[in-house]
């Protein structure tokens, strides 16, 4: 029988494999930071989860799918990302809003709608920030690799952006990071990187580039730093 949870579980579920996709395991700090909430507000919510099988939380180490909850994170996945592409590419809507918006949709968007919308849509492989969609069986296209672990001067082009959230979205836009611009790494500083974007020179932050995912032309085993 299918877990029936509540949009608040849903959204701490993605949460955490978002946060265990970039680090392993969802800490309670990261996720109320992630989720926008108090640490101790948390603690009810995870305990929840834990009674329907979806996590398992070892104090001081964080919290971490079952991979009951993996498959349900990757069906809200699935749902929010099909939102994004209703709202840019049906709806018109900026490619930096639509993230926050698509947080409130995904809850409502039923299996039949979602098979409805995937056709109407041409069934997309990515959302408009260059994330892959799942498919109805939790299949995802993943051949990237973090901007951060590339080598100067290696031909790529960006994949995907892993943060959604409008501002740094605007952040990286502003210097026209987007999916499918060709970029490589000039030069690494003490607390950014100067890049090539488009054929144009821009800084970024470690931080901000940590979002970023890139492609590597021609995939050159040499271009990852370990």
């Amino acid at each position: 029988m299918q877990t029936e949870l509540s949009s608040e579980a849903e959204e701490y579920v993605e949460a955490i494999y978002r946060l265990q996709k970039r680090s392993g395991v969802a800490k309670t700090k990261e996720l109320a930071e992630e989720l926008h909430v108090v640490p101790g507000s948390i603690t009810n919510t995870i305990e929840h989860l834990e009674k329907h099988d979806l996590v398992k939380h070892e104090p001081y180490r964080g919290v971490r799918l079952t991979a009951k909850g993996e498959k349900l994170a990757l069906d809200v996945l699935r749902r929010h990302r099909l939102a994004e592409k209703l709202l840019t590419d049906i709806l018109n809507a900026e490619w930096s809003d639509v993230h926050e918006g698509a947080c409130k949709l995904e809850h409502a968007l039923t299996k039949d709608v979602i098979a409805l919308l995937e056709k109407k849509l041409e069934h997309p492989r990515f959302c408009p920030h260059g994330n892959p969609i799942p498919t109805e069986y939790g299949e995802m296209e993943e051949e990237c690799h973090p901007l951060t672990k590339i080598g100067l001067n290696e031909a790529c082009i960006v994949a995907k952006i892993t943060d959604e959230k409008r501002e740094r979205l605007l952040t990286l836009a502003n210097k026209g990071i987007k999916p499918c611009v060709p970029v490589h790494v000039v030069k690494r500083q003490k607390s950014s990187m100067i890049l090539c974007v488009a054929g144009k020179e821009c800084t970024l932050s470690y931080d901000a580039a940590s979002s970023v995912w890139v492609k590597i032309v021609g995939r050159n085993k040499h271009a990852i730093q370990k």
